[in-house]
């Protein structure tokens, strides 16, 4: 798993991600494979409108634990340093 999620140069949930994205904020996006797409292809549209790479091989508890936090998390944004 990507060492750079349990950084704290990042953001956790849709709101929060879209919201880095579209800033400029956003270095990468990790969405959860098994979160309801209604909510993530959104996302991950936005991503290939910013040219922000995007990376969907986790699932919920996967990425939840990656970030070092307790509960499941739909998506992650790594912030630009």
């Amino acid at each position: 798993m990507p060492g750079e999620l349990a950084s704290r140069d990042r953001v956790v949930g849709l709101k929060q991600t879209r919201r880095a994205v579209m800033q400029g904020a956003a270095r990468a996006v990790y969405l959860a494979s098994d979160a309801d797409p209604r909510l993530t292809e959104p996302l991950r549209e936005l991503c290939r409108a910013q040219d922000v790479p995007c990376d969907g091989s986790m699932t919920l508890q996967q990425l939840g634990r990656a970030c070092g936090i307790a509960v499941p998390a739909a998506a992650v944004a790594v912030l630009n340093g």
